[in-house]
């Protein structure tokens, strides 16, 4: 198949673009420069000329938690008009099948249980990446109501989990947990620190995935693409607590320091756990522990500092 990757310089789009999917289908990767998201004819011009088969919208603006209270506005305008534009011209050139990438983002925050696709627009986001869930639950919705009115259009959003790995974000200013704790463990074992700051008191709970599991559950998607309900968590099923995810960090690191609390900084919702029934019904589970994970990011993190 032509497969269209939006997105193709992010995390997601990078590693997509090193699995073996990139090898079993043609895969167009245009630069921002090429395919303006942003532009909506340029985008519609784009997609008649190409006709791909099927669209990965994996496009966005990211960043962690200081990034979305800093800049909520940008969060929310970025993420709607790029979405908003693509999917549109999708349905005006006919392209029959499109895998946007959600963000479970778009749950309501603080559930006791595990997030079920379900649970979306039934409660409070979570304010401080408000602007970027309600970006990403449009687009999702959009999808979803282009597929009712009209069902040989099958638009199907996926709902990763948190995501880390290869080309994460490490600046401390749009760094999401795991690539921050990395980076702050790293410089304090460089400069003998004798404690590390955590943000709240490190019992929030967050369940993270390695991105190359995303990957593998995307070649799956891809190659069953008829069979997808219209959302799907994808995900891990089980979380850690910040506490756990800084201590499995520290040995992979090497950092034996201590570690202290600042109870004045945000830390958003207290858990944040997929249900995964979907994915598993489907035929897919993530199969990298968290130690495998983290030791293939710190790997490519030394890396990208060696690189400059």
């Amino acid at each position: 198949m032509k497969i269209l990757l939006t997105g193709g310089s992010g995390m997601v789009g990078r590693n997509l673009q090193q699995h073996a999917l990139a090898g079993q289908h043609q895969l167009l990767a245009p630069s921002s420069k090429e395919l303006n998201l942003f532009d909506a004819k340029q985008v519609q011009q784009w997609l008649s000329e190409n006709q791909p088969d099927l669209i990965i919208h994996a496009a966005g603006r990211v960043g962690g938690i200081q990034a979305n209270m800093r800049e909520p506005v940008r969060f929310l305008t970025e993420n709607l008009d790029m979405g908003q534009n693509l999917v549109l011209a999708a349905r005006a050139s006919g392209i029959k099948r499109l895998l946007n990438i959600g963000s479970s983002c778009m749950y309501p925050r603080n559930r006791e249980g595990a997030l079920q696709e379900s649970d979306i627009l039934t409660g409070e986001l979570e304010p401080t990446n408000e602007g970027y869930a309600l970006a990403k639950i449009t687009v999702a919705r959009l999808c979803d109501y282009i597929s009712r009115e009209t069902p040989e259009f099958i638009y199907r959003t996926i709902i990763p989990c948190n995501l880390y790995g290869a080309f994460d974000k490490f600046d401390p200013r749009w760094s999401h947990l795991i690539p921050a704790i990395l980076h702050k463990l790293h410089q304090a074992k460089l400069n003998g620190e004798a404690s590390v700051e955590i943000w709240g008191d490190g019992t929030a709970r967050r369940e993270f995935m390695f991105a190359e599991d995303l990957c593998e559950a995307m070649s799956a998607c891809i190659e069953r693409f008829d069979e997808l309900p219209d959302y799907m968590n994808v995900g891990l099923g089980y979380d850690y607590m910040v506490n756990e995810y800084y201590q499995a960090a520290a040995e992979v690191v090497g950092y034996t320091g201590t570690f202290h609390f600042d109870l004045t900084k945000p830390v958003g919702m207290a858990r944040k756990l997929t249900d995964v029934s979907r994915a598993t019904s489907f035929g897919w589970t993530a199969s990298h522990s968290l130690k495998e994970g983290l030791s293939k990011t710190y790997q490519y993190y030394l890396d990208y500092l060696k690189q400059g």
